[in-house]
């Protein structure tokens, strides 16, 4: 506070109350014993790097990426559907293959390992037996590598298309006076609908 201009105007702000936010908890825990659980508020001071690296100028892409993550939630909606379906199946069919003695101890637990294998993270804690608990499970890697792509390319895909329609708004715009039309190509002489002359 003794370093800024406007005192009010900068303890009124986002920063002014991460500050406060950040230095409260230890003098709380001077005062009040346990409340040292409260220094891990002190990570917001991180947010002090937006302001540092002058990232602010990217808010626009930011957004962009938003939408495109709003545009694509229901398909990715759909897709997580999917995927917990195939990892039920799997896991189940997983159980009924290797069963309780090779440590397949329940459904549940066999759909851990089919998440783990299908998501290609495979700690290892629950591996097949028997061949054709390892001919499946290959076949859930293989699975997992090829869906590992799709939400990436629905998130591109609606990134791609918002880059798009962003251009087309920034464009500047060749209107026909006869009929309106401003779909014609910047450098164009005539109408693309009509013919007139630009």
């Amino acid at each position: 506070m003794l370093c800024v201009k406007s005192k009010i105007r900068y303890a009124s702000s986002l920063f002014g109350i991460v500050d406060l936010l950040a230095i409260m908890p230890t003098y709380l825990s001077l005062f009040l014993p346990g409340s040292q659980f409260l220094l891990v508020i002190r990570i917001l001071r991180v947010l002090r790097i937006f302001r540092i690296l002058k990232l602010v100028k990217f808010l626009n892409e930011a957004e962009m990426l938003i939408s495109a993550l709003k545009a694509s939630s229901r398909k990715i909606t759909v897709f997580l559907f999917t995927v917990l379906t195939l990892v039920v199946i799997l896991g189940s069919l997983m159980y009924l293959i290797e069963g309780e003695e090779n440590g397949f101890t329940s459904i549940p637990m066999s759909i851990h390992w089919a998440i783990v294998t299908l998501t290609t993270v495979g700690y290892g804690d629950i591996v097949p037996k028997t061949p054709l608990g390892i001919a499946l499970s290959s076949v859930v890697m293989i699975i997992g590598y090829s869906i590992i792509a799709v939400p990436t390319g629905i998130v591109t895909a609606e990134i791609s298309f918002a880059s798009i329609e962003d251009r087309e708004k920034k464009r500047p715009k060749n209107v026909c006076n006869n009929c309106g039309n401003d779909k014609n190509d910047i450098d164009a002489r005539f109408c693309k609908h009509c013919g007139t002359k630009l």
